[in-house]
């Protein structure tokens, strides 16, 4: 019997406004994807990204244009080189994990060797504002061992500052999300570094960084709109100091699982992270961040309301999914 594959946009409100430096937003908007076979269902979400040109009716367009491929049996590897790296060829390649398990009984994290599975502990984002309103978000959640907290506005010094006094016994990454300038960022690396910060991701745009290759760098700096796949990482040595993996950039997790081994075989350090997602989003990247660094996949944290069933959160321990959600 064929595959047969279905598409559906969705969205789910988010618990107030996300802002980052590009922008706010109250709904997080995800494409899913169920691919059936003999009775048997896998599925698989992405969240298109504006930020690389990706739109809600690109990226199902681009899904519905695989569905004689699915059907006709389309491997993970093959379709590596069938769809570029992004939001679309993810939903797809994780149904297509989805999908395995669910024939052969054998769950996604036997089949990658990430046994035995442990729960993890998750940063918390909280968005970008003004000093005293990000510090009024710390203070709330001084308790998670983990934040992280967009920056990239002119007013970084203050806001690290108010952070670090809100929230005096959080580790703290800062994601200034491509807003940093050659003018400011050794200024703002030295003050996070007194600060006590542990990660500081994508100061620089993408393509604009290679004042990274010549400056100290006394907090860890983490690539994020700079690397995509594989192919991306060589280019990135010297520069930064680790890579944060997000499954909608590589394109799924197959991708993902290499971009992650050749990180460590350049001697990168390992984020993994998420866009704004449900629980279906999440749940393959769980699996893939068992021994990161990093993580950061506190997506369904962020919204008014989860897919049913989802993760179990506790705190900022999320554990890893059930079968009946994914894997």
């Amino acid at each position: 019997m064929a595959r047969v594959i279905s598409v559906e946009a969705e969205r789910f409100p988010i618990a107030g406004t996300f802002t980052i430096s590009r922008g706010s937003k109250t709904e997080a908007e995800v494409i899913s994807c169920a691919i059936t076979e003999n009775g048997r269902t896998g599925r698989g979400e992405c969240v298109p990204y504006k930020r690389y040109g990706e739109t809600m009716e690109g990226v199902r367009g681009a899904i519905e244009a695989m569905r004689s491929e699915i059907a006709h049996g389309i491997s993970r590897i093959a379709l590596l080189g069938a769809m570029p790296a992004g939001a679309a060829r993810n939903a797809i390649d994780c149904a297509l994990w989805d999908l395995e398990a669910k024939i052969s009984g054998t769950p996604v994290a036997h089949t990658i060797r990430t046994v035995p599975l442990r729960p993890l502990e998750t940063a918390y984002t909280l968005s970008l504002a003004e000093p005293e309103a990000v510090a009024a978000q710390a203070r709330a959640n001084a308790q998670r061992p983990l934040l992280k907290v967009k920056i990239g506005g002119d007013n970084d010094i203050a806001r690290i500052r108010a952070v670090t006094a809100a929230a005096p016994d959080s580790r703290i990454i800062l994601d200034a999300n491509e807003g940093w300038t050659n003018d400011n960022i050794v200024e703002n690396l030295a003050f996070a570094a007194a600060q006590g910060i542990a990660l500081i991701e994508q100061p620089l745009p993408a393509g604009h960084d290679g004042i990274l290759r010549h400056i100290a760098h006394p907090v860890p700096i983490c690539a994020d709109e700079s690397v995509h796949e594989a192919k991306d990482i060589g280019a990135l040595v010297g520069l930064y100091d680790a890579i944060n993996i997000k499954l909608d950039k590589s394109g799924g997790l197959t991708a993902a699982l290499v971009l992650r081994d050749r990180a460590r075989e350049l001697g990168l350090g390992v984020m993994v992270g998420c866009m704004v997602g449900t629980s279906l989003a999440m749940a393959p990247a769980v699996l893939l961040a068992q021994d990161a660094d990093f993580v950061d996949l506190d997506g369904p944290l962020l919204l008014a309301r989860d897919r049913i069933p989802g993760l179990v959160y506790q705190g900022s321990l999320v554990s890893p999914p059930e079968p009946a959600l994914w894997g």
